[in-house]
Parts: structure tokens; sequence; C-alpha cells
């Protein structure tokens, strides 16, 4: 048996040290606390619209905020009765809103955004620069203007007078710009172009898959936006059966000065208007999982 003698002039190389898991890494102790006190800041509102929820009129100024009752569903049905339904009218309403309107914005905001970040024409950057300055005006400086040119056509108090200012998002549109440069190549562009497909055809069967976790991003912030919507269709809007959740619920209550119990119903309103904003975000979240893998394997 050959004995094996290390030779002085030889450097063994060590094997490297396995990394720690990401499993087994400490978390920030301060970095946790800031967290949970975002999330009880988050959360707390919250909580109290569903315990406040659940009382009745007479409970809900004589009692502990936090103490729960079992009127919650007497409170719905008193809110649906209330003049024929007229509430679910709104939610209806407010649904076809936040839901037209985030769709269409979605794909004019992907149109727009591609072309700024695949085309070069003369005065992109131009265009870009309005476009960022559009981000910085807030929407209600321009409730008052939007109005005066849909009264000049007869379209205020219509459906038309809340979706069509609904449509252009200039946010939506910096956010295609931005995510369609970042994750379609130039290379699969021209060679969609090479096998002979027009621009429609790259565009739909090409940019869009690819943009699919960024327009899901623009849908849903333009959607919540639609959803809270108060000054464009209070301004817009005059018959009460074209309401929106928000100015129907804010005319509840200015009744409650004269009727207490129409708080109750302002609460219970406002607590069924969140729950399609919890079960879109909860449905549309694995599209953000997708593309995080998706980076993930590609880094």
């Amino acid at each position: 048996m050959t004995a094996v003698t290390a030779r002085p002039d030889v450097v063994v190389p060590r094997a490297p040290r396995p990394s720690t898991p990401p499993s087994r890494m400490r978390p920030s102790a301060p970095a946790t606390a800031i967290l949970l006190v975002g999330a009880a800041y988050c959360l707390l509102p919250v909580v109290w619209v569903v315990l406040a929820a659940s009382k009745s009129p007479a409970e809900l100024f004589s009692t502990l905020t936090f103490v729960p009752s079992v009127h919650l569903f007497d409170n719905i049905a008193e809110l649906s009765a209330y003049r024929q339904g007229l509430f679910w009218r709104w939610m209806l309403n407010t649904a076809l809103y936040a839901g037209v309107g985030a769709a269409l914005s979605a794909v004019v905001s992907a149109m727009a955004g591609y072309a700024l970040a695949k085309y070069s024409f003369r005065g992109k950057t131009t265009v870009f620069n309005v476009l960022l300055a559009g981000v910085l005006v807030p929407g209600v400086i321009l409730a008052i203007p939007q109005y005066l040119l849909l009264a000049q056509v007869g379209l205020t108090n219509t459906y038309w007078s809340v979706l069509l200012p609904s449509i252009i998002s200039p946010y939506g549109i910096y956010l295609a710009r931005i995510y369609a440069a970042a994750a379609i190549p130039d290379e699969i562009v021209e060679a969609a172009r090479t096998d002979g497909a027009g621009e429609l055809r790259t565009f739909v069967q090409v940019a869009i898959p690819m943009m699919t976790p960024g327009l899901v991003t623009i849908f849903l912030f333009q959607f919540v936006a639609i959803w809270n919507n108060f000054m464009l269709p209070y301004i817009m809007l005059g018959d009460d059966r074209l309401f929106p959740l928000t100015v129907g619920l804010s005319g509840l209550l200015n009744q409650g000065a004269s009727q207490p119990a129409m708080y109750t119903l302002v609460v219970t309103g406002a607590l069924l208007s969140i729950v399609p904003l919890v079960a879109l975000f909860l449905l549309l979240q694995r599209f953000w999982q997708v593309d995080l893998a998706a980076g993930a394997v590609k880094a």
C-alpha cells in the first residue's frame, strides 16, 4: 500500500463554507418591530370597522368601541332594504366604474408605454417629460376642467362622465413604459419582425404576455384609485342612482345628523365596500409571485 505524502509546494484549495440558508438568518428586531407597528396602524381601522358594523345603533355610541356584538347581519339586511336596495346599486356602479375604467386604462397604458419604450420618433423625450409632469398633477385639480369639457358635449350626469376621465393614467403609462423597457428585449421584438409578424401581432402576442405582471399592477393601482375616488363623481353626477359607494355613503353620513341610525348603515356599508378590494388583491397576487420567481431564475 503506497503512502501519500503532502508536497510542500502544492497548495490544496479549501472547500468553500456552506452559506447560511435564508431560513436560518436571524430577523432584525428593530425592523420586525417597525413592521408590526406599521401593520397595527393599517389594520386597526379595519378591525374597528368590523366590530362597529356588528353593533346596533344604540350600542354604537354607548359601548366600548372594541366590544363585539352580533348585529352584523341585521345591519346588512337594513342596509339592503334602504330605498329598495340602493346600496347594492351603488356597489354595482362602483364595480362598473372601477372594473371597466381600470381595464381600459391598463390597455391604453400598455400601448403607450410599449410605444415609448420600443419606438424612436421625433419628440419622444418631450412626450415622456410631459407625461412625468402629468404624474405630479393631482387628479382633484383636473376635476373642474373635466366637468366643463364634458358639460359642453352633454355627458355630465352619465356613466361616461366618470369612465372617460379614468381611462388615461399618466402614472400607469409611466409604469408601463418602465416595465416594457426592462421586460421586453429588443432582440425578441426584432426576431418577431424578421419572422414576418406585424406590429400589432408583435404587440399582442409577444409584448403583452411579457408585460402581464406589470399590467396587473397598473390595473390594481387604477382599480383602487377609481374605487376610492370621491371628487370626480361628486362633481359629475347628480342622480343618486348613478352614485358610486364613496358619494352614496357620504350622503348617508350627512343624514346622520338628523337620523343617528344612519351611522350604523354607513359603517356597515364601509365594511362591505372593502371586501371586493381584499378579494381582488388575493386573486391577482399570484401574478406577482410568478414574476418574482421568474426574476429569481433569470438572476
